[in-house]
């Protein structure tokens, strides 16, 4: 019990400086009141609230209003005493509208804003964008975020784990899919995305949506796995044949590739920097083809991409900030969700016992070896791989 006060009277804390700042961002804008629509602007806005009910929609059951003298929770009165009770933390008041008469909002939104300027997430009605610093700010996380994230870095990859351990060749992408969302899902982890590539797919798809296709003799796994509104990104590959040397060659070659690009990420920093360090690895490895079948992925945190890093993105990178990127060849790919502090990057999705090598003083994720004599549905046994591509235990 004392555990559960604590926590709530620190999200109480977190909700009270967000407000803070978004009135001093309304304050700077002119603005008479702050309108927050998207999932991801509740959930940081709420200190890991949720407001999603249909997971592939942007916007969810409830918004926010912020004035100088209120901190309004605007949602229908279906959904109103279970936001109450179990996703808004003190700090808020409510205004629930029958689910027949949702323009209600509205009316009371303009009763609020006096008809001055309001600022939103998703602009409608004569609404002006969020400014530009009040994005930049939600993307450098606080200590309790932070906190958060480790949680559910770690747990998606311990997720990750235990499904491709068990995962068999005759398998389909769609079974593999549908192991890694309930893997998540036990774990209070929604499955935001869940991509699979089996052996005959997995050459030709950078993003292969899940088929019925067979697995066959190899299989990738990406999730983008949200709770409290942030996301772990990370993908991992499981082996159900002997090593290929090709493919070993190719993945010795895409981590050096990324490692150049991790190298490049540090405060003060622009993520274009990021971009063109990865363009010169790529263009070293002699692959520079690739580095235009696929983005490389960016900033992360409460969207799976904040900002997909490019030649001509010139975000600062700070402290705090969140980062996945992607690097990726035909048929191989790495990546992981970074957490940049004071030491440099931490891996947040990074679990132990997955095999790993150290590539520039970094533990990176191997290939996952698993003998395909094993029974359906039990851990294969470990082989002893081959080096660059598979071990079936850590070293």
């Amino acid at each position: 019990m004392i555990d559960q006060v604590a926590a709530v009277s620190s999200r109480a804390e977190e909700v009270r400086q967000k407000l803070a700042v978004l009135r001093t961002a309304m304050t700077e804008a002119g603005a008479r009141a702050v309108r927050l629509r998207g999932s991801d602007w509740f959930a940081w806005a709420t200190a890991g609230g949720s407001n999603v009910v249909l997971l592939t929609a942007e916007v969810g059951v409830a918004e926010i209003l912020v004035t100088a003298e209120e901190a309004v929770i605007l949602t229908d009165d279906i959904e109103l005493e279970r936001l109450r009770n179990e996703e808004v933390p003190p700090g808020f008041t409510f205004h629930a509208a029958p689910w027949d008469q949702i323009e209600m909002r509205d009316t009371y939104v303009r009763s609020l804003a006096d008809d001055a300027s309001v600022l939103s997430d998703r602009p409608l009605h004569g609404e002006l964008p969020l400014p530009a610093a009040l994005r930049a700010r939600r993307m450098v996380l606080s200590a309790a975020e932070q906190q958060r994230y480790r949680i559910l870095g770690r747990e998606a990859a311990e997720a990750m784990s235990e499904v491709l351990r068990r995962a068999r060749p005759e398998w389909t992408e769609f079974e593999l899919a549908g192991a890694g969302a309930e893997a998540l899902w036990r774990r209070g982890i929604e499955p935001a995305l869940v991509l699979t590539a089996g052996a005959e797919r997995l050459p030709r798809y950078r993003h292969a949506t899940p088929s019925n296709a067979v697995l066959g003799d190899r299989a990738m796994m990406v999730f983008c796995a949200r709770r409290h509104g942030l996301y772990a990104n990370l993908t991992r590959f499981v082996s159900f044949s002997a090593a290929d040397k090709t493919l070993a060659t190719a993945q010795t070659e895409l981590m050096t590739v990324e490692a150049t690009g991790l190298a490049a990420i540090k405060p003060g920093a622009s993520l274009s920097s990021v971009y063109h360090a990865l363009a010169q690895a790529y263009q070293h490895a002699d692959r520079g083809d690739a580095m235009r079948e696929h983005h490389q992925g960016g900033i992360t945190g409460y969207g799976s991409r904040e900002i997909v890093a490019t030649a001509t993105t010139a975000a600062e990178l700070m402290e705090g900030m969140a980062f996945a990127f992607n690097p990726s060849f035909q048929g191989v790919k790495i990546e992981d969700t970074f957490l940049l502090g004071p030491n440099g990057l931490e891996n947040l999705t990074v679990d132990p016992a997955w095999p790993s090598v150290t590539v520039q003083g970094r533990a990176r994720p191997r290939w996952l070896e698993v003998l395909a004599e094993s029974a359906p549905g039990v851990p294969g046994a470990p082989s002893a791989g081959m080096p660059g591509i598979a071990s079936g235990v850590a070293p």
